[in-house]
């Protein structure tokens, strides 16, 4: 077990959700160099109601007043390590006094999960159950997260409006702003909520300072929605209208070009005659404050898994040629397509979980294990390793090759080589359900000190795994730790002959399995002639 560190956030103000990412703390010697910084989004969905006379009260360090459904300003910025496995727990308080102390507070919910689970969902966003309350349906959370650039800007605005809606029965209106910034997936991720200004329809609000990357991740153009309400006691807050804009327009600075009209899209469509709710302006310049700070995780480095040491292999290395050297021996050509995920490729940095090794998207085959190990090699000078760690991409691409073949005549053998958790194990499953009908087997050779507790349960020979109630038709996957085979004495001669005949033990078993549940048989032996007046023989 890897030493792990807490890190918690905690509030003494009203309701609070408190999260404690258990990780752990970077060794140099573990090659630990974080891939990257995620910052963790926060919202609740239907939680319980444990207040009297008004809605829960929940927060994240802010307060958010009378209200079921919050969604958090503030967020969790974590170093993120797509090699390890790191544990997240998010408790949700209903807390009405000042205590501290959570014991005397509602407890409303728990939830688990790793940060891999997080950011390898679907648009990095994920949306579990709260739990922790037995025979009560404790609402959900909603987590999203997204990474940093190295965008370490902060900028410093001030907005006024002018002729609000007013909204208020005996009085004016009392607004607030709320910026939200564009996710590539259409939706909108709340990043800053200005004070209310009481009974005006001029409002000025104060000076703000934010990260830039909170508003736009660095991207100038992205898309910024901002939205005016009208605050009310009980939560349920009067909309006024939106307007977007972008960094970009924002940079431009106190002018016209930054005088945006208010609209309230019903009302628009209700009143023919109406024009906006109000306008919003930028009443400063944009004030940037530069802060830098940058990391890099290289190969080169002796830190790195992959590190390409002159005078010796590393863990992938060894592993493929210890396994390749077996198996090239029952393929005819000796050509071998082999595949890289979790990096950012050239020129563009776009994320990859299914890129050839050698660079060549029509044409991926490397010429026996001298080939692999070349390509291999080249691209860690060329590619930027990256998180997460998903496998569904290549175990779906090679069972595209293995369905257009399935008359016995080949069988394709996956060997998948990795320093990471798996991100996208609901995916993964189902992708290994859908292969085991097919002409194929999975190898998983583990390097480094992760945990793997998910592949052993890909592994599958203790419980068949299963998918959507579906249980795989045969077991296709074997997965060994590489660690467990390092000869303490440096005899990696011995120690990769044994990690090869374990690997591949359960391949034969795997193959006939396949054959007879296609009641393939094998081919009559040809028979050989010979140049004499001799009956033809079977050989020997």
């Amino acid at each position: 077990m890897p030493a792990c560190s807490k890190k918690s956030w905690n509030s003494n103000v009203m309701d609070k959700v408190e999260a404690t990412a258990t990780v752990r703390d970077f060794d140099p010697l573990s090659g630990s160099i974080p891939a990257t910084k995620v910052e963790i989004t926060v919202s609740c969905r239907n939680l319980l109601d444990r207040d009297t006379f008004s809605k829960s009260d929940p927060c994240k360090t802010e307060v958010i007043d009378n209200t079921l459904n919050p969604d958090f300003v503030r967020k969790f910025i974590l170093d993120y390590f797509f090699e390890e496995k790191q544990n997240l727990r998010f408790d949700v308080y209903d807390i009405d006094s000042k205590s501290p102390d959570l014991a005397k507070h509602d407890f409303l919910g728990q939830v688990h999960c790793t940060l891999g689970e997080i950011v390898g969902s679907p648009a990095s966003r994920l949306e579990k159950p709260l739990g922790g309350i037995p025979g009560k349906k404790c609402g959900s959370i909603v987590l999203s997260a997204e990474e940093l650039g190295n965008c370490r800007d902060y900028a410093t605005m001030q907005f006024c409006a002018n002729k609000l809606d007013k909204k208020d029965f005996f009085g004016k209106s009392d607004p607030f702003m709320v910026f939200y910034r564009s996710n590539e997936d259409g939706t909108f991720t709340i990043c800053h909520k200005t004070e209310v200004v009481k009974n005006t329809l001029n409002p000025v609000w104060q000076a703000f300072s934010i990260p830039v990357r909170g508003l736009c991740n660095g991207d100038y153009d992205r898309t910024i929605k901002v939205e005016v309400y009208d605050w009310d006691r009980d939560g349920s807050h009067d909309f006024i209208g939106e307007f977007t804009t972008s960094y970009k327009e924002l940079c431009r600075g106190q002018s016209q070009l930054n005088a945006y009209e208010v609209v309230n899209a019903k009302k628009k469509l209700k009143k023919k005659r109406y024009i906006n709710s109000g306008t919003v302006s930028l009443n400063s310049e944009i004030r940037v404050t530069l802060l830098l700070n940058a990391f890099t995780r290289n190969p080169s480095q002796s830190t790195s898994l992959h590190y390409m040491n002159p005078y010796q292999m590393n863990a992938y290395a060894m592993a493929l040629k210890a396994v390749g050297e077996i198996i090239q021996d029952y393929d005819s050509d000796k050509m071998f397509p082999a595949l890289g995920f979790g990096a950012k490729l050239p020129p563009d940095g776009r994320v990859s979980h299914e890129f050839p090794l050698n660079g060549n998207i029509e044409n991926p085959y490397c010429n026996g294990m001298e080939g692999i190990l070349e390509a291999y090699h080249q691209s860690l000078k060329t590619v930027q390793l990256y998180g997460p760690t998903n496998f569904s991409p290549v175990v779906n691409h090679v069972a595209r090759y293995a369905a257009a073949v399935q008359d016995g005549s080949q069988y394709f053998v996956l060997l998948i080589i990795t320093d990471g958790v798996i991100s996208d194990m609901a995916q993964t499953k189902e992708a290994i359900v859908n292969a085991a009908k097919l002409p194929m087997s999975i190898i998983i050779v583990g390097v480094g000190q992760a945990e793997f507790d998910a592949m052993v349960e890909l592994d599958g020979d203790d419980i068949r795994i299963s998918s959507r109630g579906k249980l795989a038709e045969r077991d296709i996957v074997q997965f060994v730790p590489f660690r467990d085979y390092m000869d303490r004495t440096g005899n990696h001669v011995l120690s990769m002959a044994r990690l090869a005949k374990d690997v591949l033990a359960e391949i034969p078993d795997q193959l006939i399995s396949y054959m007879k549940s296609r009641g393939i048989k094998p081919k009559p032996v040809p028979l050989v002639y010979s140049t004499s007046n001799q009956p033809p023989t079977n050989p020997v």
